[in-house]
């Protein structure tokens, strides 16, 4: 079987999505599939790529920027169509949200292959990105059209795909899969990274941007004096966030570490901060964390989490509140303090909801388990024959 994979970004550039493609086309080549990935560069690189990673052939496409989080890659049409000539694969594994996606819908030959929708996030409406939400006027009919043509769309939780009202007119279409991760981490441990402050460590890992919630963590540390807290990514709020920190006197108790790239070295580095740390933590805010990949590597080092319970994203099923970790309300500093200081109090609480939460992570999301599930899909979808759905 051959596979082509459409993505945003691939690795090292950092996040879960890029990740778990990259991780998904390697899990497939190692059962025997072709595999080949399209994706963008890194914005502002002006000559597409080509690479191999592993197994896998990989094009990026060059990428001269981002328009409201959208590639702006005039050389993504022609890859796609230059990848469908030369590999001529048996389907077309979208993942969105990626506008580049849309070119697919344009592309007669892309169309004579059966494709298979990841949904990984819906655009946030209720963004506080004026731009962003005005931008999914044009979006929306684009994004509809794609999941009208899909043979099948995965979402990553039935939470999500029950409160996403894009997917609402395609339930018929919907299938669960939930992410999963390679059952030990690449890279080696590297030297650790020191941790600010004595007590209780914290750990919260992502893109610093305004749904992920880390000025409510920073709140939270404000009220309890016996943690620290290293916190990796970069993003638009870092500056904020460095401001705020000195503001509620807590910049002592946090190392901001910038952004991590997914090579050698950010993965060595990533790994030693999740062996190193006590707890980890998500506090974010919106359904724009439709799943919270991090939860998974934090379960998987066996850490304890701590992340918000925010309705109708994968969040809460991913975290079994009591028993992987403790859910708190979104944006809710005092219930986040409160969560964090009865951990600090308790090691073997923390070590108890570290124990189960590997376990749970072995048993749902390792991409031993999850990969099949997706080859599964794949044989069902073909085994429905040639023909598209009406445009």
């Amino acid at each position: 079987m051959r596979i082509l994979h459409l993505g945003k970004f691939f690795p090292p550039h950092p996040g879960g999505i890029e990740r778990f493609v990259a991780d998904l086309a390697a899990a497939q080549a190692a059962q025997g599939m072709s595999v080949r990935v399209l994706a963008h560069a890194e914005p502002g690189s002006w000559r597409s790529q080509h690479l191999r990673a592993g197994d896998v052939d990989v094009d990026l496409a060059a990428c001269h920027g981002q328009f409201v989080y959208a590639p702006v890659s005039p050389a993504f049409p022609r890859l796609l169509a230059r990848a469908i000539r030369e590999f001529q694969p048996d389907v077309l594994h979208i993942h969105v949200p990626n506008t580049s996606a849309f070119w697919a819908m344009l592309s007669p030959a892309a169309r004579r292959i059966p494709w298979i929708v990841h949904w990984h996030a819906d655009i946030p409406l209720d963004s506080r990105r004026r731009a962003l939400r005005m931008a999914y006027r044009l979006y929306k009919p684009w994004e509809q059209a794609l999941l009208r043509r899909a043979r099948a769309v995965i979402a990553t939780s039935q939470a999500y795909a029950d409160s996403s009202a894009a997917l609402a007119p395609w339930r018929d279409k919907v299938r669960v899969v939930p992410i999963g991760l390679p059952a030990a981490p690449t890279g080696e441990a590297a030297p650790s990274i020191d941790w600010p402050a004595a007590g209780l460590r914290l750990l919260a890992v992502g893109r610093l941007s305004y749904f992920k919630g880390f000025d409510v963590l920073l709140r939270a540390l404000k009220q309890v004096p016996e943690a620290s807290l290293v916190l990796i990514g970069g993003g638009e709020c870092d500056m904020s966030l460095r401001a705020l920190a000195r503001e509620l006197d807590v910049a002592a108790r946090v190392r901001f570490t910038g952004r991590l790239d997914m090579d050698a070295t950010g993965q060595a580095l990533l790994v030693s901060a999740y062996a190193n740390a006590d707890v980890f933590c998500l506090p974010s805010t919106e359904r724009a964390e439709a799943f919270g990949i991090v939860l998974l590597e934090a379960m998987r080092a066996g850490l304890p989490v701590v992340a918000s319970d925010i309705p109708g994203s994968g969040a809460g099923f991913v975290v079994q509140d009591g028993e992987t970790g403790t859910l708190v309300p979104p944006n809710d500093a005092s219930a986040l303090a409160t969560a964090l200081r009865r951990l600090a109090a308790d090691a073997k609480l923390r070590q108890r909801y570290g124990e189960t939460g590997r376990r749970r992570f072995q048993r749902e999301f390792t991409l031993e388990r999850v990969t099949p599930r997706v080859s599964d899909l794949y044989r069902q979808v073909l085994a429905r024959g040639t023909s598209t759905p009406a445009p």
